[in-house]
């Protein structure tokens, strides 16, 4: 019997990860709201520079988690998160007792609310190392990576998590389970934390050109992630930033999620990815003068936007 999965938040990440499963043999349903009609017409086109061209017709195609006609085993949630995405509004009609919760989403510190509403179900933290955009609706790139980490909150490694896992690597992408999926996060926020909000305040930069320009500032800025982390109990490898580096100058251009998300005037994710390490290190007494700045200048461009839409 086939695995259901259903997918809340079916965006780039969303419907490619969907899209992965379901060539798995998973039975993957999909939650979209702006590329519903879309969608449902004639499922997400997917086109990765690893695995190729092809087209992903999911078995439910919902506007809302309450349409859900099953019980899922895994729902994943791939939602952007901002004060604007209730989060557990979202999924609470979906869960059944057996539902593993599985989120891949950016940020760090943002598992507690998913904790506090849904004490009894298993809860799989997922992070996704990818370039991978949304080019129209239904339309997703595949640009460059796609490495997947899994592991359960607070740690550990469930049966249910290492199936899950097996699923994706079936698929053809490599899936890895972490026994400390929260050094995982810190690891990801090393990347995130000068890239998305440096692709915003400059303007639109791609990734290499603000790498090849400000180098400098990038490694002062993940190195106080690398302390935050440390300071949190979850010290990172000593080559952490420069394998981040590295790997930045040989990818191909590439325009952050937060980019996206400022160029077409949604919500940013800037309290997860910027905010939420800034409280950690005022709540350690950590220096992090850079990442306070780049906080700083980031809820400023937020005020912006919210000026120009009154």
């Amino acid at each position: 019997m086939s695995d259901k999965i259903l997918i809340v938040g079916a965006g780039a990440i969303g419907g490619f990860y969907g899209g992965l499963l379901a060539k798995a043999g998973a039975e993957v349903s999909v939650v979209c709201r702006s590329d519903y009609e879309t969608v449902k017409r004639r499922g997400f086109q997917i086109d990765s520079f690893k695995l190729g061209c092809w087209q992903f017709q999911p078995k439910q195609v919902l506007q809302h988690c309450a349409d859900y006609q099953d019980t899922a085993d895994y729902l994943i949630l791939c939602s952007k998160v901002t004060a604007e995405v209730d989060r557990i509004g979202l999924i609470r009609a979906a869960v059944s007792k057996n539902t593993v919760i599985v989120f891949i989403q950016n940020g760090v510190e943002i598992e507690a609310e998913l904790q506090e509403a849904f004490p009894d179900n298993e809860l799989v933290s997922g992070l996704a190392f990818i370039c991978c955009n949304r080019l129209a609706a239904g339309e997703i790139s595949h640009l460059a990576y796609g490495k997947l980490y899994l592991g359960n909150f607070p740690s550990g490694v469930s049966a249910k998590t290492r199936h899950l896992q097996q699923l994706f690597t079936q698929s053809g992408i490599e899936c890895i389970v972490s026994e400390d999926i929260i050094a995982g996060r810190w690891q990801k926020c090393v990347w995130n934390a000068p890239f998305n909000p440096l692709s915003v305040l400059s303007g639109g930069l791609p990734t290499l050109t603000i790498l090849q320009q400000q180098e400098n500032m990038v490694r002062r800025i993940m190195r106080e992630v690398c302390d935050i982390a440390a300071g949190c109990g979850h010290p990172l490898t000593d080559d952490v930033i420069e394998t981040n580096i590295q790997n930045t100058y040989v990818m191909p251009p590439y325009k952050t999620s937060m980019l996206l998300d400022f160029e077409r005037g949604h919500a940013m994710e800037t309290e997860a990815i910027l905010g939420n390490p800034v409280r950690a290190a005022q709540r350690l007494g950590i220096a992090c003068p850079s990442l306070e700045t780049l906080y700083s200048l980031m809820k400023l461009r937020e005020l912006q936007i919210q000026s120009q839409h009154q």
